[in-house]
């Protein structure tokens, strides 16, 4: 079963295959996804990688998690479900 990862405090240089390869390090990659603004298209911050295997993933959490990559210091976690309770 996927698990779905939280990455936090990104650098605006961080690209999807930068981010991608990072995470790859440490296993399958399955998705690599930085979110961004839908006006100016520059990145938010933060996103979200897809693993296939578990055991990697919290492989690559332990070792990514604070990690300082392109001087950002990221937040990895797992990513909660999404909730639709916008108002």
């Amino acid at each position: 079963m996927s698990v779905n990862i939280y990455v936090g405090n990104l650098s605006y240089d961080m690209t999807e295959g930068k981010l991608s390869e990072l995470f790859g390090a440490h296993g399958a990659v399955t998705s690599a996804k930085i979110i961004t603004d839908q006006y100016s298209g520059r990145s938010k911050g933060f996103g979200f990688i897809e693993m296939k295997d578990g055991k990697e993933a919290d492989n690559a959490i332990k070792d990514l998690n604070g990690k300082n990559v392109l001087n950002r210091e990221m937040k990895v976690n797992i990513a909660k479900p999404k909730t639709n309770n916008w108002r």
